[in-house]
């Protein structure tokens, strides 16, 4: 049936239409994720995407296939400098996270700047 589906998409396309899909599971079209710069006022709207990405698309790899997939997105300013430093880390062992939500909570303390208390209270639930 999908292959059937598939054949008629692209029989659509090819005559110039376009392709509809259903807004359910994976076939859900996103926004692209930003590049991060660094700057304190965007690392919030960062995180949020990324945590929406890594549980639409990512969900199912492991911890540091979607940290080094976050990086990627880490290109500019001071987030390209804190990156390498950390892959460097991340290669020596000196620094390990268990999860994807710990690598963006130590994200948001890194370039949060102004929000340390939220970044505080967001540990304090996610420990209860």
């Amino acid at each position: 049936m999908q292959i059937q589906t598939l054949i008629a998409e692209g029989a659509s396309v090819e005559a110039g239409g376009a392709i509809e899909r259903s807004n359910t599971g994976s076939n859900i079209e996103v926004a692209k994720l930003p590049v991060f710069n660094g700057e304190a006022g965007r690392v919030g709207g960062f995180i949020i995407v990324c945590r929406l990405y890594l549980r639409m698309w990512i969900r199912g790899e492991i911890a540091e296939e979607q940290i080094q997939w976050v990086l990627s997105y880490m290109q500019e300013g001071s987030a390209d400098v804190w990156k390498e430093n950390l892959l460097e880390n991340l290669e020596t062992g000196e620094v390990e996270f268990r999860s994807a939500g710990k690598f963006l909570l130590e994200l948001k303390k890194e370039f949060g700047g102004r929000n340390k208390e939220l970044v505080k209270i967001v540990e304090l639930r996610r420990i209860e």
